[in-house]
């Protein structure tokens, strides 16, 4: 049977994010190494380790039939590849950065200036649409040092606490595009492939629906029964059963663990005891 290909990035958390979720989808791998290949033992996959920038070409040349890469890279390098799937880790945003010194009110006091990035592409077409005209001076590493050495007015780049733009001196002012890890496909897959990707899709979807939600297990009374099980529904409608103290029943639902916190004062309120969260390893919906 013919195996789906995938590019994950050589190493880093993308990648490391990226091998735990197909670990928790129950797809194994071996050559632990994974220099250049892994193959999966128990499901038709191989993983093809490659540079973050070089995953959109490699899957629009069908050397990969799908890649999971950041979508800084994907808008960036605007391949003939599908945006599929949404993965919800590694999360960041591109944004513009001054010296902390330097006054910044609009995007149009940017017109003329010099910045300093490793996504020309984002930036140029972001400016464009703003009308604003600057110098872009492509770097391939440690772009917030650019403003500091006289290279530039400005830099475009990834932030994803800020910490590195303040030990540099810079200040964020404009967010331009925000990013996730994301999978990408081919637009030339077959159907048994097809097939094989659509199995994986599914997995990964079960995985991340379950870590988005919890299993939640409450002992309520009786009185206030109907109240707590409108305060928390669940996917379709909680399970009730008695306990063997009269006037009293155990909910059992499932919701998302920020639907939880915003509904606990109000369980409590109506009585609510014993409640438990639990973490939810696959989910099918």
């Amino acid at each position: 049977m013919e195996k789906l290909r995938i590019a994950i990035q050589k190493s880093g958390r993308l990648s490391e994010k990226s091998l735990a979720l197909l670990k928790e989808a129950g797809i194994s791998l071996n050559n632990g190494s994974r220099k250049l290949r892994s193959v999966a033992q128990s499901f038709p996959l191989e993983v093809i380790y490659l540079r973050d920038d070089d995953i959109p070409q490699y899957v629009e040349d069908g050397v990969a039939h799908i890649g999971i890469v950041g979508e800084n890279e994907y808008a960036e390098k605007q391949c003939e590849v599908d945006l599929i799937e949404r993965l919800g880790y590694s999360r960041c945003r591109l944004s513009i950065a001054v010296p902390k010194s330097e006054q910044y009110l609009s995007l149009e006091e940017l017109d003329g200036k010099r910045i300093a990035t490793s996504y020309p592409v984002i930036l140029e077409n972001y400016l464009q649409e703003h009308g604003v005209k600057a110098q872009i001076h492509v770097l391939s590493g440690s772009v917030e040092l650019a403003p500091s050495i006289g290279m530039a007015d400005a830099i475009f780049d990834i932030v994803s606490s800020g910490s590195t733009l303040i030990s540099n001196g810079l200040k964020e002012v404009e967010v331009i595009m925000k990013s996730e890890a994301v999978v990408i496909a081919s637009r030339n897959i077959n159907k048994d492939i097809q097939a094989v990707l659509n199995d994986l899709i599914f997995r990964v979807r079960s995985v991340m629906t379950a870590s988005n939600n919890k299993y939640i297990l409450l002992n309520a009374p009786n009185e206030n029964l109907q109240q707590i099980i409108d305060t928390i529904p669940g996917m379709k409608s909680p399970t009730v059963m008695p306990l063997a103290e009269e006037g009293w029943s155990s909910v059992h639902s499932v919701l998302s663990e920020t639907e939880f916190w915003g509904h606990i004062d109000r369980l409590r309120e109506l009585g609510a005891q014993g409640i438990l969260v639990i973490p939810i390893e696959k989910m099918i919906v």
